[in-house]
């Protein structure tokens, strides 16, 4: 989430006026994350997001994306409901942007995750995955292994060198591993991608909420769980948290279980999970504007974790016991 676009008080209370949810008392932009923009809006009757879809959403995704939501809530995840206009649509436009009006849910985004959160957060992500089973649509991922080559093409051998100087050398190693080694055949559906702590909402040591969907595809489903691993699994410094994992995935594990090619897959998942967030963030690092309401972040925390992952090669799975 960020701000990209500014839009005045008239415009932002036109737009919510579209919408029957009462009159505009107040909108407050969000800066994090750095894909679109995003506001906290607040009117008579209730709370919402309203996101502004600026970079890597394409409106043709949208009707994806917000059924998913409405799919999930339906089925009993803790996700928000989208928000119709009085029309009907999902979605509308505003200065050739599209726009959405999303449930606002309560809770907390923790920092510092502990065993029991995770535990949560795991078993809402099988959940996730057990309800979005019979979801009607599917969608490409666009950031796929592929994806991540063209990304990191994209900020040359000298922007990454300008990040850290051990980076080139880093990227086209563990590449070259990932495009030969890439599994084909496991177990695939419906999967968040980008299930980190700040898209996990707490409240009470429950899962209140999931959200930010906008890199929601159809792909490996363990990758999901190795994404989710990754994100959690860590404190500051890239230090690996044993009892934090091992909760995540027991709380998964207890909603649905993984399939032996799926536990042996888990290693090269999550190593290539690192290589999907470093692709991002170093890119992101080089090319968001300095004049954007945003918090770049780190590509070499992933650096870190991904050294973790190679190291645990040919042992059991970090939090998994044999």
């Amino acid at each position: 989430m960020a701000v990209y676009t500014t839009l005045s008080a008239a415009e932002l209370a036109a737009l919510i006026g579209e919408y029957d949810v009462g009159d505009l008392v107040s909108a407050k932009g969000i800066a994090e994350g750095v894909s679109n923009s995003n506001w906290l809006v607040e009117t008579t009757r209730d709370r919402f997001i309203l996101t502004m879809y600026e970079n890597r959403v394409e409106t043709d995704d949208l009707p994806f994306f917000l059924g998913l939501l409405d799919h999930l809530a339906a089925k009993g995840s803790p996700v928000p409901r989208t928000i119709h206009d009085r029309s009907g649509a999902a979605y509308r436009m505003v200065g050739g942007k599209a726009v959405a009006l999303i449930e606002f849910l309560p809770g907390v985004s923790v920092d510092a995750p502990d065993a029991a959160e995770a535990h949560a957060v795991g078993a809402a992500l099988a959940g996730l995955h057990r309800n979005a089973a019979d979801f009607g649509s599917s969608r490409a991922n666009t950031m796929a292994l592929r994806h991540w080559r063209e990304l990191f093409d994209g900020c040359g051998e000298a922007g990454l060198r300008s990040i850290d100087p051990s980076l080139p050398a880093m990227v086209a190693e563990e590449m070259a591993y990932l495009e030969a080694n890439w599994p084909g055949d496991l177990p695939r559906s419906v999967i968040h991608a980008d299930l980190f702590p700040d898209n996990v909402l707490l409240l009470g040591g429950e899962v209140s909420g999931l959200i930010d969907f906008y890199f929601a595809c159809t792909d490996i489903t363990a990758y999901d769980l190795a994404v989710t691993h990754a994100a959690w699994s860590f404190g500051k410094g890239a230090t690996f948290q044993p009892p934090v994992a091992e909760a995540l995935m027991r709380g998964y594990l207890e909603k649905r279980p993984l399939s032996p090619a799926e536990t042996a897959a888990l290693p090269l998942l999550a190593r290539g999970a690192c290589m999907r967030f470093m692709a991002t963030r170093a890119y992101d690092w080089l090319h968001t504007p300095a004049d954007a309401l945003v918090t770049r972040k780190d590509p070499m925390d992933f650096a870190a974790r991904l050294s973790f992952y190679r190291s645990h090669e040919g042992h059991a799975f970090p939090g998994l016991s044999r």
